[in-house]
């Protein structure tokens, strides 16, 4: 008897994922200011971020250990999180949550491990794996926190706050751009917080 066939691994459609805005800030504060464009340098991240860096930039992971390499170096929030949010009252635009890429038409979160993204024609980001959402975030919006955290039907934790990448390839980023997704060799691991 055979193994049965495997069927390709399936993403989602990417004929219409595009980047919405883009955003960045030279000073380690929670939100990043909107921008026509963003120039991103391999392995480093925005130029003219606070967080660009071969190792960790983010404070906190600093703290711990600053040799760390940096697997935070873009990070990239799906416009649809604003979208589901703002029913709730809680309304937000694109670069208020610290991201560097705000898309739309792809479920960020739903990509596995490793995937790539191809932005533009230069431009190829590795997806390390999720933001983990803390206390800024209530900070500044209250009930925010709870908003992007939610549980699984099994009790795990689910973290709707992005995706965190490395820079493969430079290039500029502006809005309009297309996303490409090429999807990392079987097995797929599901995103973890970086």
């Amino acid at each position: 008897m055979h193994a049965p066939t495997l069927a390709p691994p399936q993403f989602p459609p990417t004929d219409a994922a595009t980047v919405c805005a883009v955003s960045l800030s030279a000073l380690h504060g929670f939100s990043k200011q909107t921008v026509a464009a963003i120039e991103l340098e391999a392995g480093l991240g925005v130029r003219g971020d606070a967080h660009r860096g071969v190792t960790v930039q983010h404070r906190s992971r600093v703290a711990q250990d600053p040799s760390q390499p940096n697997l935070r170096q873009v990070h990239l929030i799906q416009r649809e999180l604003f979208e589901a949010l703002a029913p709730r009252g809680l309304v937000l635009a694109p670069g208020q949550l610290g991201e560097n890429i705000c898309t739309a038409g792809l479920d960020l979160l739903a990509l596995p491990t490793d995937t790539e993204l191809q932005i533009g024609e230069q431009v190829r980001l590795r997806i390390t794996g999720l933001r983990n959402p803390c206390a800024q975030i209530e900070n500044f919006m209250p009930g925010l926190l709870a908003a992007v955290l939610d549980r699984g039907p099994e009790g795990q934790l689910i973290r709707k706050a992005g995706i965190m990448a490395v820079v493969l390839q430079g290039g500029w980023v502006r809005p309009g751009d297309a996303i490409r997704v090429q999807g990392p060799a079987l097995p797929h691991r599901p995103l973890e917080r970086v």
